[in-house]
């Protein structure tokens, strides 16, 4: 009898336990990298709070704050330097943490009224270098500026981005690298004499494309933001969180082991299904409201729970996202920071790890 109760007991503790395990298997943190001076306090902060939550993946988005050697010309201000990556490496490595560094390709190279690092330095890379920076920035202005692109096609970009993705993949020691590619609001532009009239869905499936060879080749994967795949005319989701430009079409054309950051802020829109339904590996991703996060969750549970046996592998999991600075978001976590600058995503983040265990 004492066997058998001793049995019983295991079994339903076993079961229990299975019942809480997470039904994917990604539990995700995407933030800016620390500044210089912020990196002990995140590392101990990982250490600390996000691992013990659960995390399993984190995304940093460095760009240009790091010494690059292959293009010092590129180093924004005060970047991180090796000794710097490597903290975070090990910390990561310790707890088993996938570490993945992003730099935005292709759009977001402005913002407001300044360009970013690429152009800055390189302005014959600019898609539209006809399109002025407003003395004032507001958006829309007269020639609908939000963020610059790079040209695709110009013949020297990708020896220097790439030269860039290379050195930051070999700093982290990593096995991917998040390629941004979100919000490409200027492809195929009537002011690029090499784009014009081209379809704007081959040029972005084929940037997709020519980036992810690149990682394949040295047996790194490729992720990115969804919006630029999905109709937003269609959807009704709108010109941030999808297409207006008809770029949509080139989710038919990428590579199918390019994985998805499905992004969606407002509401707990339900197209993870989109792309696991056209074979592609999707991560769904919330940012500043808790309640729709859960709902996120919730959903992610569920599509996977009605999925079919090839379906069920799409939905990774999910990936908090960050938009202000590795030190707002670490004082919002722990409850330190000016009441009237609150990152809410922290406490996003803290309603997720809840439900996503």
């Amino acid at each position: 009898m004492k066997r058998f109760l001793v049995l019983f007991s295991v079994s339903l503790i076993l079961s229990f336990a299975l019942k809480a395990e997470s039904p994917y298997p990604v539990r995700g943190l995407c933030i800016a990298a620390p500044s210089v001076s912020g990196v002990d306090e995140f590392v101990k902060f990982i250490d600390e709070d996000l691992a013990p939550a659960g995390l399993n993946l984190l995304i940093l988005r460095v760009d240009w704050g790091f010494e690059y050697q292959s293009h010092p010309e590129l180093r924004g201000n005060n970047p991180l330097n090796m000794n710097d990556v490597k903290k975070l490496v090990e910390v990561c490595r310790k707890n088993n943490i996938r570490l993945i560094p992003q730099i935005n390709l292709l759009g977001h190279q402005s913002w407001a009224s300044t360009p970013g690092k690429l152009l800055e330095v390189y302005p014959q890379f600019d898609e539209t270098p006809k399109v002025q920076f407003p003395e004032k920035y507001e958006w829309p202005n007269p020639d609908g500026l939000y963020c610059k692109s790079y040209c695709t096609q110009h013949p020297e970009v990708h020896d220097i981005v790439f030269a860039l993705v290379d050195e930051i993949c070999d700093a982290f020691e990593t096995d991917g690298f998040h390629a941004g590619l979100d919000e490409v609001f200027y492809i195929a532009h009537e002011q690029c004499p090499r784009c014009h009239g081209h379809d704007p869905a081959v040029l972005f499936a084929a940037e997709v494309t020519k980036i992810r060879d690149h990682l394949k080749a040295k047996n790194r994967e490729l992720m990115m933001w969804g919006d630029r795949l999905i109709d937003g005319k269609a959807t009704g989701i709108g010109l941030w969180e999808g297409s207006y430009n008809n770029t949509h079409r080139a989710i038919d054309m990428i590579p199918k082991d390019v994985v998805i950051c499905d992004w969606h802020y407002e509401r707990p829109d339900p197209t993870a299904v989109l792309f696991a339904a056209k074979g592609l590996r999707v991560l769904t991703c919330p940012w500043r409201n808790a309640e729709n996060a859960v709902a996120q969750e919730q959903l992610t549970r569920t599509l996977i729970s009605g999925a079919t046996r090839d379906m069920k592998p799409k939905y990774l999991g999910m990936l908090q996202t960050c938009w202000g600075s590795a030190e707002g978001f670490m004082k919002s976590y722990k409850g330190t920071a000016n009441p009237e600058r609150i990152d809410k995503s922290a406490e996003t983040f803290k309603e997720l790890a809840k439900v996503w265990k």
